[in-house]
């Protein structure tokens, strides 16, 4: 598992409301049993209210998604099981947003 890596949402009871989850621990540290990842959900999804610098949009597959940073969770790293993309490109917006998150700048 490599940090930015974006899986199916393992969850069929909230993977319409949000279909993939962003792995964010530095695949540095190796693997733990829990993972730290954080939503991606449909921009045009009307629940959806986006923050500027909080809620960067990313592109997957033609189709846009808005990061979650402020609903990141732990989850079992072995339910992590269908890999779908990789966001090392998007890896300043991304760590901008979890910056801006934690510090408020």
């Amino acid at each position: 598992m490599a940090q930015f890596d974006v899986y199916q949402n393992p969850n069929p009871d909230s993977r319409i409301r949000v279909p993939f989850l962003v792995a964010l621990s530095s695949d540095l540290l190796g693997v733990f049993d829990a993972t730290v990842v954080a939503p991606l959900r449909l921009k045009s999804d009307p629940g959806v209210i986006p923050v500027l610098r909080l809620n960067p949009v990313i592109m997957i597959d033609g189709r846009e998604y808005i990061l979650r940073p402020q609903e990141i969770a732990a989850i079992a790293t072995h339910s992590l099981k269908h890999e779908i993309a990789n966001l090392s490109a998007e890896r300043d917006k991304i760590l901008a947003a979890l910056d801006f998150l934690f510090t408020g700048f």
